[in-house]
């Protein structure tokens, strides 16, 4: 939440594969708590679908909704089990809930790159698009059937793009967002296998890239996420088959969504100097998690405009030094 604040964000969204999952209420009701007593910024928590994320037993989603869920997901542990969904999709449409899910195949998303050139080079094992598409086609129809609001996290092809197009125009309850990564990086910038670059999804190629590029400018994609996974030193300083995916963003959605394009939007507020550029390295970096594609040069990767301070509901909950 520190973090958070040092990046200019007030509102976070917390993914429920925390320790322990937040799969019973009073869980929630701890992590709300803490966060209400550190007053940094506001805490908006997501209930597991299933205990333990197993994809087994639903959880009680009323109940974590009355300790404070906003909604529902299986962060990155994808529902094998397709009646389990259908049947936590149909419970959802019926109270209300919005379900959040990651598109990706649990079989065919084992691999470390995106399948492409890249990785066929690299003799890494590829992820298809296919991952994403067929996740994709099977929610589609699953919200067709059952009316259930859900929120696709972290698009990351131009496929996947076609489908949620169609989806929309069709006029099904389809929201989803992209991460920061996946608009500027492709895998060709994982050179020679940088540990960095391994993230989930995994980069593409770059007509993937543009394709999710103009589908967020359009309104296609509703959401641009940091997509904040830090990784601490000795899972990360691994060969790239063996490091674990994920990336610090927090602290640089600001300068990179800026780098993207004119950006804005509601927020509490939000104060920072557009004209100041700012080399990223490790040491300039104060979450917990060092390692972020941005920060693969000696020297540091040169960015557009730093935050000076964050005020959430009238009160700082972060201010940069001058010095």
């Amino acid at each position: 939440m520190r973090r958070a604040a040092a990046g200019g964000v007030t509102s976070l969204v917390c993914q429920p594969d925390t320790d322990p999952t937040l799969d019973e209420p009073g869980l929630v009701e701890m992590l709300k708590f803490r966060a209400r007593k550190l007053s940094l910024c506001r805490l908006f928590p997501l209930g597991a679908l299933t205990r333990g994320l197993a994809g087994e037993v639903l959880t009680e989603m009323a109940e974590l909704t009355e300790a404070g869920c906003v909604g529902f997901s299986q962060a990155e542990v994808p529902i094998l089990d397709t009646l389990a969904l259908q049947r936590a999709l149909q419970y959802a449409a019926t109270f209300g809930y919005t379900v959040w899910l990651r598109p990706q195949d649990g079989w065919l998303g084992k691999g470390v790159a995106a399948s492409g050139a890249v990785a066929t080079r690299l003799g890494l094992s590829g992820v298809p698009v296919a991952a994403e598409t067929i996740a994709m086609l099977t929610i589609i129809e699953l919200v067709r059937s059952t009316g259930a609001r859900v929120h696709l996290c972290r698009l990351s092809s131009a496929a996947g793009v076609a489908l949620l197009r169609a989806a929309k125009a069709e006029g099904l309850p389809l929201t989803a967002d992209v991460s920061i990564n996946s608009l500027h990086l492709t895998d060709v910038d994982i050179g020679f296998f940088n540990p960095a670059m391994r993230l989930t999804p995994p980069l593409r190629q770059g007509a993937d890239r543009a394709a999710l590029r103009a589908a967020l400018a359009d309104g296609t994609i509703d959401a641009l996420v940091s997509d904040h996974t830090p990784v601490d030193e000795d899972a990360k300083n691994l060969p790239f088959g063996e490091a674990e995916p994920g990336a610090t963003g927090l602290e640089l959605l600001l300068s990179l969504a800026l780098k993207w394009g004119s950006e804005g939007g509601v927020a509490d507020l939000c104060i920072f100097d557009p004209d100041t550029t700012w080399r990223v390295t490790p040491q300039d970096l104060a979450s917990q998690g060092k390692h972020t594609p941005f920060a693969f040069e000696a020297t540091g990767f040169a960015l557009p405009g730093r935050v000076r301070a964050t005020l959430v509901a009238g009160t700082v909950a972060y201010e940069a030094s001058l010095a």
